[in-house]
């Protein structure tokens, strides 16, 4: 039996008006990347929002718009590790449609752990497995944040999915580590909303997949996408907030299910049914 999980937003005209707004300054925030790429963090913050955007306004994300803004956010997170990674030179980057020249700037404070997750996220709902690789190649420890900002668990987490892809040793060892470093007793800095409404549930589904949980992995997408919702429902100004709209973490989750023929049983607004399902892979070159 499916389940089904309601979205708290809800779209409409105003809605496609704003993502189409937000698509236009994401074009134009990647035009200027190659004057200067320093701002393209911000190019990826508004490129996550304008996809966050046309999944309100397209829940299934079954526009070629809504694709679009996937493959954008996914190209521009892939850019900002390798314009990062290096200080020499220039990279070439391929985004919204075309090969850009941009310039390496190094090391920079947001080529961080929460980043990362999200960069590898959009490459693996996007099913770019090369993108997948090279970001899993990335050293641990040059994501740590100077300021000491992420609790031990996002490196736990980060470690979890580069072992996994790369097929490295130790993965049992690493995801018990990080299930471990997601109780609210270690992790105490994180607040106990985020912890256990966003950060813990795909750690728990990746977990299910892992071990091919037929009959669990279903179950566990479902109390991951309520408890989603329940976080971003918490208060007035988040229930507003279309950061809420796609729950990106346990979709990746979903995605490797999907493709991995574990029964998924789940239709949400939050997962939406043409990303979960590579509806449209191959419609251009990503």
């Amino acid at each position: 039996m499916t389940v089904t999980v309601a979205s708290h937003l809800e779209g409409g005209p105003e809605a496609a008006e704003f993502a189409a707004r937000l698509s236009a300054s994401v074009a134009r925030r990647i035009d200027r990347l190659e004057v200067s790429a320093d701002a393209i963090d911000f190019a990826f913050s508004t490129a996550v929002l304008a996809l966050q955007a046309h999944c309100v306004a397209e829940p299934e994300a079954d526009t070629l718009e809504s694709w679009q803004a996937t493959v954008n956010a996914m190209q521009l997170g892939s850019a900002l590790f390798a314009v990062t990674g290096t200080s020499d030179g220039t990279v070439e980057c391929f985004i919204n449609g075309r090969m850009r020249t941009l310039k390496a700037i190094g090391s920079q404070p947001y080529a961080d752990a929460g980043n990362w997750l999200l960069a590898f996220w959009l490459a693996v709902i996007c099913r770019e497995q090369r993108r997948m690789t090279e970001l899993c190649e990335i050293p641990l420890e040059s994501l740590r944040s100077p300021e000491g900002e992420y609790e031990e668990l996002y490196y736990h987490w980060v470690d979890v999915q580069q072992t996994y892809w790369l097929r490295r040793p130790g993965l049992v060892d690493k995801l018990i580590a990080a299930i471990e470093a997601s109780d609210p007793e270690v992790a105490r800095r994180l607040p106990q909303d985020l912890l256990q409404g966003l950060i813990y549930p795909p750690i728990n589904l990746f977990y299910n997949f892992v071990h091919k949980n037929e009959e669990g992995f279903g179950p566990a997408l479902a109390e991951a996408l309520n408890l989603h919702k329940g976080y971003w429902t918490l208060t007035e100004e988040r229930t507003e907030d279309i950061d809420g709209a796609v729950a990106l973490g346990p979709l990746a989750m979903a995605c490797l299910a999907y493709d991995g023929k574990l029964p998924v049983g789940v239709e949400s607004p939050f997962i939406p049914k043409y990303l979960l399902e590579h509806g449209w892979l191959g419609e251009f070159p990503t």
